[in-house]
């Protein structure tokens, strides 16, 4: 996560127009790391899940407050965060062989990302609710018809269309691209930053809570009979 910022904050000081996220590899983007979670509650739950907390608040945070466009190319799956910051995003493209999950109940967790906000405006309160209390994976074709991905494009081809894409994006004026973004993304701005903190707010009381740690562990463990 603090690579990512740092990434975001050096480009929103140098001369670039645009942000292009992705992945090298099969998968986008796991989500937070449970077993990393587990080792540092276990030395204070109270003050580490206040720290986890904090440093999810600042990372979702950067997005929000980022005022370049942020182009997103899922080449794979995307579970948990990896999901959930796709809506503070402005264009998602995603490859055939991509699937997105938010299974926050699964493991005991609560929404992040600004999910309990963005996912209901998207694709409607139900298909919300089936992804963040169910853990319902959407294909790739199923996340664009739902709103949450703008493109799907074959895997064969996948890198070769977006990089289409970036170069028609790239050669718009700058102050055009960032204008046109403040625009649509003024009047969510606060929206987003109040959810983001409530969002904070209630993973720092489940992680500094027993049940919240028990949860965790119980998930692990079955994963690992799983396995």
């Amino acid at each position: 996560m603090k690579e990512v910022q740092s990434a975001l904050n050096t480009a929103a000081a140098d001369d670039s127009k645009l942000v292009l996220l992705s992945a090298v590899g099969s998968v986008f983007c796991c989500g937070l790391d449970f077993i990393y979670f587990i080792r540092r509650l276990t030395d204070d739950r109270k003050r580490e899940s206040t720290k986890m907390a904090d440093a999810i608040r600042n990372f979702v945070n950067t997005f929000i407050q980022f005022k370049k466009p942020i182009i997103v190319a899922v080449n794979g799956p995307a579970i948990g965060l990896g999901a959930s910051i796709l809506p503070l995003c402005d264009v998602v493209w995603a490859n055939e062989k991509a699937w997105f999950q938010t299974p926050y109940t699964t493991f005991g967790q609560s929404p992040d990302g600004c999910s309990s906000l963005t996912f209901p405006r998207i694709m409607g309160l139900a298909s919300a609710n089936e992804m963040l209390f169910s853990g319902r994976k959407l294909t790739a074709q199923e996340a664009c018809a739902k709103g949450l991905v703008s493109q799907v494009f074959w895997p064969g081809t996948f890198t070769q269309e977006v990089m289409v894409r970036i170069k028609e994006l790239v050669t718009c004026n700058s102050v055009v691209l960032e204008e046109s973004k403040g625009l649509v993304r003024s009047i969510m701005k606060v929206d987003l930053e109040q959810a983001n903190d409530k969002e904070c707010e209630v993973l720092k009381k489940i992680w500094g809570s027993a049940q919240g740690m028990d949860s965790m562990l119980k998930y692990l463990q079955r994963k690992i009979d799983e396995f």
